[in-house]
């Protein structure tokens, strides 16, 4: 088989991919009716197998039709930095100590507000933690606040369709909340170094739109689903002891340490090596490290970098065929296909874009980026923290984009001015 018909084969398993994220609700319905094959079907329902499942059979076909070796080649050509970087960080990001500080603060600062106490938590979970992910990075950003919002509002207790207009606007804000800095965002991070964007530049320029969307949106839906929150009071008391401070700070130092070092997986894994040590000697103040729902958004992510390696030969022709104006929708409704850190690096490539394009083409994939579990990298983590909430433990493909479309059309016309 000639190299060009390989890619056509990687297309059609991407679009396969595509098709089966978007089924995974009736693979899990399947999976509860309690068939013979029911733990195949839950296992092909579960949104975080999907990439690495299809990915797998892309390079089983390569080495197939083109030997062993060019298969392994390949796959050992990827770069699997940001799939080690989320496991890693969601791992301590949602361990005890960290969450209950964090959920502390969030409450301390609820009680100043002038409304009922799940009110503001609620807007503060959607505003100051996707925010904070321009300092932090986005993957941590998604984790904290996911673990905040379940009690709050991913109960069995509420109707679906709040669920997915909170969680819309969750996979929104933090797709554009990281802009602020030049390294939190992963379609940033793609193109910061080539582009020479710096931190200031990101600021002036996306930054500023992307807070007042996020206060938007925030607000927005927090009106939307008021009715159905409860206030910190009325919540189920934990019943463990609290975590002491100097506890909770040397978690934040090992997240702090494993940020600082985003880009250095021997230091970053190194340091999330030590954490599990002391994690194991302090057993007493932590719950179960959420180990196996990391794992799997680890293996999605490696398997959309897998696949996603084998679309620039049509990806890339449309991104350098647009005009600025129709780069921004483009680049927005491809980024509900495709990963847009992939697809801002497809940019960064093209030699002849202009500053307009640029400016147009980050912005629109970071708009896009809660559309679809596969439109931002964070978003995995964010499904496998908050899918239990949902019928049928699932979240669906179709309600998430309705969900997502409101916000997206703010932070879209924010970025147009």
């Amino acid at each position: 088989m000639s190299p060009s018909r390989v890619e056509w084969i990687a297309a059609l398993l991407f679009a396969l991919a595509l098709l089966h994220t978007f089924s995974t609700k009736a693979f899990q319905a399947l999976a509860h009716r309690g068939r013979r094959h029911a733990g195949m079907w839950h296992l092909l329902g579960e949104v975080e197998v999907v990439f690495g499942f299809w990915a797998i059979v892309l390079l089983l076909v390569m080495a197939f039709f083109q030997g062993s070796k060019a298969a392994v080649d390949y796959a050992e050509s990827r770069q699997y930095t940001e799939p080690l970087f989320v496991f890693v960080i969601m791992v301590v990001a949602a361990s005890r100590p960290v969450i209950a500080f964090v959920q502390s603060l969030v409450e301390k600062l609820a009680r100043l507000a002038p409304v009922r106490d799940g009110i503001a938590q609620l807007w503060l979970a959607l505003t100051l933690v996707p925010l904070a992910g321009s300092l932090i990075t986005e993957p941590a950003a998604m984790t904290l606040a996911a673990m905040i919002l379940v009690p709050l509002i991913f109960r069995a207790d509420i109707p679906e369709r709040p669920k997915y207009a909170v969680l819309g606007v969750l996979f929104v804000n933090v797709s554009i909340g990281g802009t602020l800095t030049s390294y939190a965002a992963p379609p940033v991070l793609m193109v910061a170094s080539a582009w020479q964007w710096d931190t200031a530049f990101m600021a002036r320029t996306f930054g500023w739109k992307a807070a007042v969307a996020v206060l938007i949106n925030a607000t927005l839906v927090t009106g939307f689903v008021r009715r159905h929150l409860r206030d910190s009071t009325e919540q189920p008391v934990e019943s463990s002891a609290p975590v002491p401070l100097t506890v909770s700070l040397i978690h934040l130092a090992f997240l702090a340490a494993i940020v600082a070092f985003a880009h250095h997986p021997v230091i970053f894994v190194w340091v999330f090596l030590s954490f599990l040590g002391y994690a194991q000697a302090y057993e007493r103040h932590q719950s179960p490290l959420i180990l196996k729902e990391s794992l799997l958004v680890g293996f999605f992510l490696a398997g959309l970098v897998v696949l996603g390696g084998m679309q620039q030969w049509w990806l890339q022709p449309i991104v350098s065929s647009l005009s600025p104006l129709l780069l921004f929708f483009g680049a927005l409704g491809l980024t509900a296909m495709t990963d847009n850190a992939a697809l801002t690096y497809l940019g960064s490539l093209i030699s002849t874009i202009t500053e307009p394009a640029k400016y147009m083409l980050v912005a629109g994939a970071v708009a896009g980026g809660g559309l679809t579990i596969i439109a931002n990298a964070p978003n995995p983590a964010g499904v496998a923290l908050v899918r239990r909430g949902f019928a049928d433990e699932s979240v669906g493909a179709l309600e998430l984009l309705l969900g997502a479309l409101p916000p997206t059309a703010v932070a879209a016309l924010l970025f147009l001015l």
